[in-house]
């Protein structure tokens, strides 16, 4: 096969990286400064600086291993791509780019050791085990994760909600809080519904590649009303975690997001039958909606926060 020119490989690996949705990693570990400040301490600014850094090489590493599983395993010629879905589409486009997007994939990963292998010295014992717990998940989503149905589910919030959040936050200041803890609870659960809700439209296609998630157990209708009631936990979170004292009342300004999010719910909620049939117009503009609900949310809790401090 030719080799493909560094600047296409670079551009090639940066497609495949999904750059338009790394803006989550930063929300996510923006949580625990967020919360860290809230709670009284004081993270040195070098160290934000790489916790930052980490949740966003972590981000790129596991949509670099997906583009790179999904293009090897076949399924990116039988998926229909979507804005929210399907992959990038770099690597049909760029075959001779394949080898490139998986030492990207590596390298970020080993950017995300190198980073946690500092503050493991700094903080202690504790950060190996989010460190090796996370690079777990980065490294067996796609291909192991993706064949178990609720660890599959489970995974991407656990991944950024509790290991980036409450992981972040113990890397900042060296100990975890009710404030954190709950914090992470919201991307828990609407990174899982984001999720759930991507995976619906390549249901056929990833049963054929041998895939057993959720959505091919439920089918279009029962997975979109699965994802329905995550969004709104994720929003549940806020009232119960305040009502412990766990939150502040600074964290219900993320409600000024809750009018969308129970009419992203009602839509999962309410699908026409047809879209069992393959018929996905209607769902297409709530994967849009269920992004923003998610990215949105996510920025005024942020914002609660750092009020509340």
């Amino acid at each position: 096969m030719k080799a493909l020119a560094p600047d296409f490989a670079l551009h090639a690996c940066f497609r495949s990286s999904r750059p338009n949705f790394l803006v989550l990693a930063p929300l996510c570990a923006g949580l625990a400064v967020s919360a860290a400040w809230y709670d009284g301490h004081s993270p040195a600014g070098l160290d934000i600086l790489l916790v930052m850094i980490a949740a966003l090489l972590a981000h790129a590493a596991v949509n670099l291993f997906n583009e790179h599983h999904d293009y090897r395993s076949g399924l990116d010629s039988l998926t229909t791509r979507t804005p929210f879905s399907g992959g990038s589409g770099s690597l049909p486009e760029n075959p001779a780019a394949a080898g490139a997007v998986r030492v990207a994939a590596w390298a970020c990963l080993s950017g995300v050791v190198a980073i946690g292998a500092g503050f493991l010295w700094q903080v202690g014992a504790v950060m190996l085990g989010y460190g090796l717990l996370g690079m777990l998940l980065v490294v067996a989503y796609t291909g192991w994760l993706t064949r178990r149905p609720w660890l599959c589910l489970l995974a991407p919030g656990v991944g950024f909600g509790i290991l980036m959040v409450a992981g972040a936050y113990q890397a900042l200041t060296g100990t975890l809080s009710h404030t954190v803890l709950a914090s992470s609870l919201v991307p828990t659960l609407l990174v899982s519904a984001l999720l759930l809700v991507n995976q619906l439209p390549d249901i056929e296609p990833d049963r054929r590649v041998g895939r057993d998630h959720l959505a091919i157990r439920l089918g279009v209708r029962r997975g979109s009303r699965l994802a329905a009631a995550l969004v709104l936990a994720g929003f549940g979170v806020i009232p119960l975690a305040w009502l412990l004292g766990a939150l502040p009342t600074g964290a219900w300004l993320m409600w000024l997001a809750a009018p969308v999010a129970v009419w992203l719910a009602w839509g999962l909620w309410c699908l026409p039958a047809e879209v069992e049939r393959g018929e996905l117009a209607p769902l297409l503009p709530l994967m849009g909606l269920n992004v923003a609900v998610l990215l949105g949310s996510l920025t005024l809790l942020n914002a609660g926060l750092l009020l509340a401090g």
